[in-house]
């Protein structure tokens, strides 16, 4: 425990984690700052962020400003008085007024190891683009997207087969033991701020509906990467007959043949061919379906070998 007054400063699960760490340890959080109330599901009913309710659990002070570098909040923020703001995953670019308050600064924890994969999906991101190491770092705000100076890291190795579902929790875990670590360690004198290097960086943009849109015309491996990397959103998807299909599970297999042609369809195999190599979906959902094992669906939805797959339609409201 450091002691210091802290605001924490965040909005979804992957946040939650770092801010229980921090209830944890016995800091003095004045104040958590998170985003607004927003309309979801069917009925379009007004939902609290996750770390909203987190904060409220604990009886935490919450701010929900529509705009942050409304300079009427900055002042509420001034007025706190923390020696240290922890942001993880808020949503919102914090301007200099801000960033320049906390005697201690405001301290970020960013899903990957910076310099690379600065922006709003390191993670899938990551996946998609077939990393093989992932892991979290810690940094010193700046008025840059994810430009600040680095604390700490801590690396991780990605599996060829893990997803994005299981990434975020293992990330988020990992990020909230760093950012305790990084806090004992400010307390103490014992890090040195390192600049990044950013001809090193790449940018991880926000996701579209359509980076799902699987093109058959590209290697299994690829595929793959790109359904684990959107498992949880939007998702991957390809069209069979007029009807979306969104694909959750996959592997890579060996087989051979025109590209989004169907090679199997029994068994509980379903087998696409791609450019080259092919892929295995195990897990799929057609639109307005529940979202079924390769087995269960090919029991209630037959499809014949040689079926052409096409593309995902990004305007489809199933998607």
């Amino acid at each position: 425990m450091t002691g210091w007054r802290t605001i924490f400063m965040g909005t979804p699960d992957f946040a939650c984690p770092t801010l229980q760490k921090l209830i944890d340890r016995g800091e003095q959080i004045v104040a958590v700052v998170t985003q607004p109330d927003r309309p979801k599901g069917r009925g379009q009913k007004l939902m609290p962020p996750p770390v909203k309710e987190l904060a409220e659990k604990y009886g935490i002070p919450v701010y929900q400003p529509l705009k942050v570098r409304n300079p009427e909040f900055v002042d509420v923020i001034r007025e706190l008085k923390p020696d240290v703001i922890v942001v993880v995953a808020f949503g919102q670019i914090l301007p200099k007024a801000l960033l320049e308050i906390p005697p201690q600064g405001c301290i970020n924890v960013h899903a990957s190891l910076l310099p690379r994969y600065r922006g709003a999906a390191p993670l899938n991101w990551c996946i998609i683009n077939g990393e093989t190491e992932t892991g979290v770092t810690t940094m010193l705000m700046d008025v840059g997207l994810d430009t600040g100076d680095m604390l700490l890291a801590q690396k991780s190795a990605l599996d060829e087969n893990e997803d994005i579902g299981s990434l975020h929790d293992r990330m988020a875990t990992s990020g909230a033991e760093l950012l305790a670590e990084t806090l004992d360690r400010l307390a103490v004198g014992d890090l040195v701020p390192q600049p990044q290097n950013s001809s090193d960086s790449c940018y991880a943009a926000m996701l579209k509906k359509e980076d799902g849109i699987i093109n058959w015309q590209t290697d299994a491996r690829s595929i793959h990467n790109l359904v684990r990397g959107l498992a949880v959103w939007p998702g991957a998807c390809t069209t069979i007959g007029d009807q979306v299909l969104k694909i959750f599970r996959t592997h890579v297999g060996t087989g051979s043949g025109e590209p989004g042609v169907v090679l199997q369809a029994a068994k509980g195999l379903f087998e696409v061919a791609c450019q080259s190599g092919s892929l295995f979906l195990q897990e799929l959902q057609l639109s307005g379906k529940k979202r079924l094992d390769s087995a269960s669906f090919l029991s209630g939805c037959p499809v014949a070998v040689g079926t052409q797959l096409g593309n995902g339609h990004p305007e489809d409201p199933q998607l």
